[in-house]
C-alpha cells in the first residue's frame, strides 16, 4: 500500500499543514517574525511535556477500556460454563447439602437486590461449612456428567482470558481435578473409607467455589444483562419453586 494512502499519513500531513497555515496567518496579520519564532520555540519546548501528558492519559484510558473488554469476554465464558456445567452440578450438589436450609433464603436472588445485599450474602457464605457426604451422592452419575463435559472444561482451561479471573480459574481447576479423580477409578461403589474422605474433600471444594462464583455471576448479570438475569432467577438451583416459564 502506498504510504500516502494510509490515514495516519494523511492525518499527519493535514495537521502539519494546518500548523504552518496558522503561523503564516499570525505573521501576515502582525508582521512580527521574531515574535512568531519565539512562539514556535516556546511551543516546541512544551511539546515533550504535552506528549507525556497525552500519552499517560491515553494509555490509562486504553488500559481501562481493554480491561473492561477482557472482563466482558470473561463473563461470557463464565456464563457458558454455568449453562453447560455449573448450574446442573450446583443443583445436584446443593440438594445433598444437609445444612442448605440455613442459607437457602439468602440465595433466592431477586431483581431488586442492591450491591449491599449481594455483599452481605457474600460475607455470610464465607463462613458457611458446605458439608456434603459423598456417601449420599451417586458418584457414577457425577462421573458421567463431568466426563461428557470434560472436553469443554479443558478448552476453558486453555483460554488465556481466564488468567484475569483467579477465582473462576480455581473453580475450573477444582472441577477438572474432580473429573480426573472419578475418571481414574473403576468401581465407585466399593471404595475404602480413606478414599471416600479424599473424594469428599474434592466434591466440597467444587461445591464451595461453585456457590461463590454463581453469586458473583448473578450480581454481574443483574447489573449488566437484565434479560439473562431474568432467566437465571427463573432457573435458580436453590429455589425449589423456580420455573423457566414466565407467569
Amino acid at each position: 500500500m502506498n504510504i500516502l494512502q494510509k490515514w495516519e499519513t494523511r492525518l499527519g500531513i493535514a495537521l502539519v499543514a494546518i500548523s504552518v497555515l496558522i503561523y503564516m496567518t499570525k505573521y501576515l496579520l502582525f508582521g512580527d517574525a521574531m515574535n512568531t519564532y519565539q512562539y514556535i520555540f516556546n511551543a516546541m519546548g512544551f511539546l515533550p511535556i504535552n506528549i507525556l501528558l497525552v500519552t499517560l492519559i491515553l494509555n490509562q484510558l486504553l488500559s481501562v477500556r481493554a480491561k473492561r473488554d477482557r472482563l466482558e469476554k470473561l463473563n461470557m465464558v463464565i456464563g457458558t460454563f454455568f449453562s453447560e456445567v455449573g448450574t446442573g452440578l450446583l443443583a445436584y450438589l446443593s440438594d445433598r447439602d444437609p445444612n442448605l436450609e440455613k442459607i437457602r433464603s439468602d440465595l433466592i436472588v431477586r431483581g431488586d437486590w442492591s450491591d449491599d445485599t449481594f455483599a452481605r450474602v457474600h460475607d455470610r457464605l464465607l463462613g458457611y461449612p458446605y458439608e456434603i457426604t459423598v456417601g449420599d451422592l451417586d458418584l457414577e452419575a457425577i462421573r458421567t456428567y463431568l466426563m461428557e463435559r470434560r472436553g469443554f472444561l479443558l478448552r476453558l482451561l486453555e483460554n488465556p482470558v481466564l488468567l484475569e479471573h483467579e477465582s473462576f480459574t480455581e473453580l475450573l481447576r477444582a472441577a477438572f481435578h474432580l473429573t480426573e479423580e472419578l475418571e481414574r477409578r473403576g468401581d465407585l461403589t466399593d471404595l475404602p473409607e480413606s478414599d471416600i474422605r479424599h473424594l469428599t474433600g474434592d466434591v466440597q471444594r467444587v461445591y464451595t467455589l461453585l456457590v461463590r462464583q454463581w453469586l458473583a455471576y448473578m450480581h454481574h448479570m443483574q447489573k449488566n444483562y437484565p434479560y439473562l438475569f431474568s432467566l437465571a432467577m427463573r432457573s435458580n438451583p436453590f429455589d425449589e419453586t423456580a420455573s423457566p416459564i414466565v407467569r
